[in-house]
């Protein structure tokens, strides 16, 4: 069993054989997921060294432990203290390797329809040689000549990157509370209590909501001061009450009868949430009390003494962004979203009544008769000898944006000459302005799906 195990990992790694969980307890794994799931892991390779690279406290401890640090630094001239392997323009180089590396495969990838084909084994196999690709291609973006031209031309590749890879999540956000409301509201046509469930869930959308933004007024601001927490609490929770108000205006469902509270209680608590994350990272305000001391005003009292440990802030933060960009990655690169980009939908008849989780991820396996019979054979399902599952090329072109929009966010956007990892988590006015930025375009292209169509009543559209 153990032989066997290892010549199939070496044929995954070497060959265009698929890879599977190398354990008898585990489950068995689709192709098609398990050749995300390898992408995903060179992908959270490549960002967890970008933040690495952009750490003081790991590189002041490799200083401190590493014999012969200086003499090692020298000899790979990467200056003397290693001064080229650190700090935002060694992040711009690797993840300009990463970059060149998933917009190659994006273009291998094009126009693959099963897993048949020469380009689609190497898309599913041969992990072994892209890494050492990966590598290559992140090292040698170290060599490029002239590095002030390309830094400065790069850094504006990534800003738009970047943008394009938000602009993507808030398109697909908007799509899938359409969809989601239509889903259920196909329900109702076959069982009443999809009203109730309807009902409920925008409930608790809008308390969620509405909570949300009290809370934020109560902790982000004070009596005295804060005014722009003020006026952006205020902006942002008028813009969720207009949304609120369009979508059930008598105009919009004469023209789109499934518009509805429950699209734009998910908008507004996409909106809290970004709101919060905001005023999360916005730079601290710090003012002098009466008694001449130092006091930091419009931020919640508990969360000063968090920050005070700034090597679990720099982890759970890193963690949980890595995880948040991996999150959109995978749910927007499946076959379904790739369709709703490009404006095709299912037709209304065909809508199932069901929560609309990302087709590709499922939740469990279930057993198909063709996984029934494989019982007893190998640990991986070929799901894709007669279609593919997801879009190859696609799927390379979002992880592509991914690892510009990692790029921008790990130096801090526009503020990268002083940005380091452990500062990140602190407070940025490029990650606040960028969040808020978001939360707008966010409800622009909700109101634009509304209005569409009484702009352009002789055009159909499919939202």
């Amino acid at each position: 069993e153990t032989g066997s195990c290892c010549i199939a990992q070496l044929a995954c790694c070497c060959g265009s054989a698929g890879c599977s969980l190398c354990c008898d307890c585990c489950p068995r794994i689709r192709q098609s997921l398990s050749t995300r799931f390898m992408y995903a892991l060179y992908f959270i390779l490549v960002v967890v060294l970008c933040c690495i690279m952009m750490s003081t406290t790991v590189a002041h401890k490799m200083k401190e432990h590493i014999p012969f640090f200086e003499d090692m630094c020298k000899g790979i001239k990467a200056g003397d203290t290693c001064e080229k392997l650190v700090g935002y323009s060694a992040v711009y180089r690797v993840c300009f390797g990463m970059a060149c590396f998933f917009f190659i495969f994006c273009l291998l990838t094009l126009k693959i329809n099963n897993s048949k084909s020469c380009r689609a084994h190497i898309h599913n196999g041969f992990w072994f040689f892209k890494l050492l690709l990966l590598g290559a291609m992140c090292s040698g973006a170290f060599f490029i000549p002239d590095q002030d031209t390309f830094l400065n031309a790069w850094r504006y590749v990534g800003a738009v990157g970047g943008f394009l890879f938000i602009g993507i999540q808030l398109l697909l956000l908007v799509e899938f509370a359409h969809k989601w409301n239509k889903n259920w509201t196909a329900g109702t046509a076959s069982n009443k209590l999809w009203y109730a469930s309807l009902a409920l869930v925008t409930l608790i959308m809008y308390s969620i909501a509405t909570g949300g933004l009290v809370l934020m007024a109560v902790f982000y601001t004070q009596k005295d001061g804060c005014m722009e927490n003020k006026i952006l609490l205020g902006v942002n929770g008028g813009l969720c009450l207009l949304i609120s108000l369009v979508a059930i205006s008598p105009c919009v469902q004469n023209r789109q009868p499934h518009s509805g509270l429950l699209q734009s209680g998910v908008i507004s608590c996409y909106v809290t949430y970004l709101t919060f994350s905001a005023l999360s990272s916005k730079p601290a305000e710090v003012v002098l009390d009466e008694h001449g001391k130092n006091v930091t005003i419009c931020v919640p009292d508990f969360g000063q003494d968090l920050y005070r440990d700034e090597n679990l802030v720099t982890i759970l933060g890193t963690s949980l962004l890595i995880g948040c960009i991996l999150y959109s990655c995978l749910t927007s690169t499946t076959r379904s979203s790739s369709d709703a980009l490009q404006g095709r939908y299912a037709a209304p008849e065909l809508e199932v009544s069901s929560f609309p989780f990302p087709p590709g991820l499922p939740l469990c396996f279930t057993d198909t008769e063709e996984q029934q019979q494989g019982k007893e054979g190998p640990r991986v399902i070929y799901d894709e000898k007669k279609g593919t599952v997801y879009i190859y090329s696609y799927f390379h072109f979002v992880f592509f944006l991914a690892s510009l929009y990692v790029m921008m966010t790990v130096t801090n956007w526009f503020n990268y000459e002083s940005a380091n990892i452990e500062s990140f988590f602190s407070g940025s006015w490029s990650i606040f302005w960028v969040k808020m930025a978001s939360c707008w375009i966010c409800v622009l292209l909700y109101l634009c799906t509304l209005v569409a169509p009484l702009c352009c009543p002789t055009r159909e559209f499919s939202v």
